[in-house]
């Protein structure tokens, strides 16, 4: 709803009621006792006696869509929040709010019965509707996500995920052409939405509001690497945010595997093949020479250049890190498994990182087991 009219200055709209007051009922009557008795806060001898527990004492009321201001008052006297709906009536009249054209906002808000009758009124006014939290980390693929939506209890993980298949390109021109779902593209951050639009297409439309706001910018910007298609640059990113763990070495992962990609050597990426086949290795599970030899469109060890679409939503960071990778001459490197990673320049190097690694692995168990 616009708000094509503000509400006065709370005391110049209560001189005002208190004028008709006192010219219907008479300031030296009942009309002032009644009328401070009607914008009050409702409080109960309990709630004046303690404060603190106010926050435990919201009301959660929900204004729907078109509701008079009249309405609204009812709502409110239903829920404990006013004394009088004719008190309501009178003030939201002369504050200018009773007949403006759609200034009350509908949605569900949380609001105390210690509040008074103006700030009530500017709550729903203003819009100050109830809201939640949701927080998706840095390289959570959909799926993550739409698992991470059913155990909150806003909607399926089905509903996200067919969701996420339906590319609003009406409202995000950027994004690729062709793309199959939204993978990458939903940007990592912690995020308020009202409880009202909990659906998957508006956690989706917040997601891809922010990558536009904050990643797109990094891309058009860029300093070089001009011929990086979007769809390229969320791909290895994803693919970065997945294997860098340590902040300080993201930035040299993206320059090994640049190197890779320029030298047509494959990727040779763990993370891809656990996107591929849908699991999640360990320590103590590590992928087995049969899963990285299974053929999939995602598999870096078999197939050349990058995945068909990202494996991953990036960071910032990884998003950066692919535009302005280090300057290497580092062809491989192999996880310590404590977040760091040996970096070499040959196969042999490698090779021999690898055993090394394997050695200390194999010590640590067997001393863990005596």
């Amino acid at each position: 709803m616009n708000k094509k009219t503000r509400p006065p200055h709370r005391n110049l709209a209560i001189s005002l009621v208190v004028a008709i007051v006192a010219l219907v009922g008479g300031i030296g009557g009942g009309g002032w006792y009644w009328w401070q008795s009607a914008i009050a806060p409702v409080q109960n001898q309990s709630q004046s006696q303690s404060q603190t527990k106010s926050a435990a004492n919201l009301r959660q009321v929900s204004i729907p869509n078109g509701a008079s201001a009249e309405e609204i008052g009812q709502i409110l006297q239903q829920a404990g929040l006013i004394r009088s709906v004719t008190a309501w009536k009178v003030w939201t009249r002369w504050a200018g709010l009773q007949h403006s054209a759609g200034g009350f906002h509908a949605g569900t808000y949380q609001l105390s019965p210690q509040a008074s009758l103006p700030d009530l009124a500017q709550a729903i006014w203003s819009g100050q509707v109830q809201q939640v939290s949701f927080t998706i980390p840095e390289g959570w693929s959909l799926k993550q996500m739409a698992s991470y939506f059913d155990n909150l209890g806003w909607f399926t993980s089905q509903e996200f995920l067919d969701a996420t298949q339906q590319i609003p390109r009406d409202r995000y021109p950027w994004l690729p052409e062709n793309l199959p779902f939204l993978e990458g593209f939903l940007f990592p951050n912690t995020y308020q939405i009202s409880v009202d639009q909990r659906t998957p297409e508006a956690v989706i439309g917040i997601m891809l509001t922010h990558f536009q706001d904050s990643a797109l910018p990094v891309y058009e910007n860029r300093s070089s690497f001009s011929d990086l298609s979007l769809n390229d640059w969320v791909t290895l990113a994803s693919i970065v945010e997945k294997e860098a763990v340590i902040a300080d070495e993201r930035t040299r992962i993206a320059g090994v595997f640049w190197n890779r990609l320029r030298q047509d050597i494959t990727l040779g990426s763990d993370p891809t093949v656990e996107y591929g086949l849908g699991i999640t290795q360990t320590p103590d599970q590590p992928l087995t020479y049969a899963q990285v030899e299974t053929p999939s469109p995602y598999n870096t060890y078999i197939n050349a250049g990058l995945t068909p679409t990202p494996i991953a939503s990036p960071g910032l960071a990884s998003l950066k890190a692919v535009v302005s990778p280090e300057k290497t001459d580092f062809l491989y490197f192999v996880a310590r498994y404590d977040g760091t990673h040996v970096f070499s320049r040959t196969l042999s190097e490698h090779l021999q990182a690898q055993a090394k690694i394997r050695d200390q692995q194999d010590t640590q168990q067997n001393s863990t087991n005596l």
